[in-house]
């Protein structure tokens, strides 16, 4: 798998509402993680949409595996200034990252026109990506269901890496014992 798709919850859907909850970072340490095995088997690219949340904790973990791995990012938003009605500090994130990408470009000129830009970006981000890591709790999917739902129809063998709860209950754990306090 060399393209690979990463999505999963808005902030609010997961009860994050500051762009500093320290839940953040278990979150990006667990897409961390996971993108690092699938690097060890050749992904090179990986794509999102942008989305405020997970996809642009996503795309800040790539560009710090970026140097390390030569791991690139793509942005690829349902239509021109997604973020103008987001948060000022997710604005500005989303700003730099979509600047620092290794490819940018929006789906559809223009603003938002209908929710048909968001389905043809979820078609677009499955055909384009040989599969995707999803965080998602599949008893409470949110508004994920939809691009969930797209990758589970989609043609072919499409994978669907999943990131639940547990495993960020395992991630929390994980940084518990590497803190050297914790084993005295």
């Amino acid at each position: 798998m060399s393209v690979m798709t990463v999505t999963g919850y808005k902030p609010m859907e997961i009860n994050i509402f500051k762009h500093d909850d320290e839940r953040i970072s278990i979150i990006k340490a667990a897409i961390e993680k996971r993108l690092i095995g699938f690097i060890e088997e050749g992904l090179e690219w990986v794509l999102i949409s942008g989305k405020m949340g997970v996809e642009l904790w996503a795309g800040e973990v790539v560009l710090e595996l970026r140097d390390r791995y030569g791991l690139k990012l793509a942005v690829i938003p349902p239509f021109e200034n997604q973020e103008e009605r987001w948060p000022e500090p997710i604005q500005q994130v989303y700003q730099e990252m979509t600047a620092a990408a290794d490819f940018f470009r929006p789906l559809y000129k223009g603003g938002y026109n209908g929710p048909y830009q968001y389905q043809a970006s979820n078609k677009w981000l499955i055909d384009k990506s040989d599969g995707c890591l999803f965080l998602l709790d599949e008893e409470f999917p949110g508004s994920n269901r939809y691009f969930y739902d797209e990758a589970k129809q989609a043609a072919g063998d499409y994978p669907i890496y999943l990131i639940t709860p547990a495993d960020l209950e395992d991630m929390v754990e994980e940084i518990r014992m590497m803190d050297p306090d914790y084993w005295d």
